[in-house]
């Protein structure tokens, strides 16, 4: 594991150690987008890791899928990402803000407009979305027309620019989870005839363009995706052909040096291996349940530059120093993940309070 705590050069920045917060909505943010009074602290009692990756946050009113998310497109979203940039900074740490775009995993009532989601194309992605009404079935979507595809890259990059103007070191572009970007991958969620549909190089399109759009706009360097190959959540079938568009895609991404990919693993093995020797920039890794013992053994065998971890940092602010310490991990509380004020949020406990 030692490794894991070593320096690393990540775009154009040093980051003091290889792990990395992934990204976890909490759904805090206040009704208009913009965080939470807490979130600076949340964030901030974190930062002893190398590279914060902010909760997703939406590029634009159609981008918006869950309640209480927040958004980087408004004065008001920069003015309140200013606070959370500045309290990282001033820890040591760096924090990249995630762009989601929800796509067909969204509900009228959660949105500021109250209008149907969009996706690639009209096709309901068959789960239950939380309400303020409760839960309800997330509806099917408008398709998007070809210049609204356009649009929307657009809007991703000029949420990446209100970012660098709220202090955050980069974006991540979200492209996994069955959100919008994984939906034009999926022939499950996209049955398009345009450029955007069809075959491989048409539905990694999309992808592809926003990552370009957000790198001329803000710097390669500054620039990252994340993807999960294989996720079958909510209604997404990448079907047989699913790796090799992976294999596709990550070979183009590579082309425009971008600062990191970073991919939440699905379990093929072999995939991961090929993206690995594909993409030669900075290669972030998450696994889903990783036991502790195995923390550190993906950046030891070479096969990731950095690790990322959820609920473990979600539950433990003070995360790399109970590692260096062999001290125990505190459990995360799945009932205070999603809403609520401090409970669950800024309130779990350091070593220092626990002893």
């Amino acid at each position: 594991m030692s490794q894991t705590f070593s320096p690393v050069r990540v775009g154009r920045y040093d980051l003091r150690n290889r792990f990395v917060m992934a990204p976890m909505t909490r759904s805090r943010a206040q009704f208009d987008g913009t965080p939470g009074d807490l979130a600076a602290q949340y964030y901030a009692q974190r930062a002893g890791v190398g590279l914060i990756v902010a909760e997703g946050t939406q590029p634009s009113d159609d981008g918006q899928g869950y309640l209480s998310t927040p958004g980087i497109y408004t004065p008001a979203h920069v003015a309140g990402w200013q606070r959370i940039t500045s309290a990282v900074h001033d820890k040591g740490s760096r924090i990249f803000i995630q762009l989601m775009h929800a796509g067909r995993l969204s509900h009228p009532d959660n949105t500021p407009h109250h209008r149907l989601g969009v996706a690639p194309s009209a096709i309901a992605p068959g789960t239950g979305m939380f309400t303020p009404s409760g839960m309800q079935d997330a509806p099917t979507p408008r398709a998007l027309t070809t210049d609204e595809v356009r649009e929307t890259v657009a809007d991703f990059r000029h949420a990446a620019r209100c970012a660098i103007e709220a202090g955050a070191d980069g974006v991540e572009i979200h492209g996994a989870n069955a959100y919008l970007i994984q939906q034009f991958f999926a022939p499950s969620a996209n049955t398009r005839t345009d450029a955007y549909g069809g075959s491989i190089e048409n539905r990694a399109r999309f992808a592809i363009e926003i990552a370009a759009a957000i790198a001329e706009e803000i710097g390669a360097d500054r620039t990252a995706i994340r993807l999960s190959p294989g996720t079958t959540m909510w209604g997404i079938d990448e079907g047989p052909e699913g790796p090799e568009l992976y294999r596709h895609l990550v070979t183009e991404l590579n082309e425009l040096g971008l600062a990191y990919l970073h991919i939440m693993h699905q379990g093929d093995e072999a995939l991961l291996a090929d993206i690995r020797q594909l993409w030669q920039q900075s290669l972030i890794l998450n696994r889903p349940g990783r036991p502790r013992e195995d923390i550190g053994a993906d950046v030891a065998s070479g096969l990731a530059d950095l690790e990322s971890y959820g609920q473990m940092i979600l539950a433990n602010p003070d995360f790399v120093a109970r590692l260096q310490a062999n001290a125990p991990m505190s459990a995360a509380d799945p009932a205070s993940y999603f809403g609520g004020t401090e409970q669950g949020y800024i309130d779990y406990p350091a070593m220092a309070e626990v002893n």
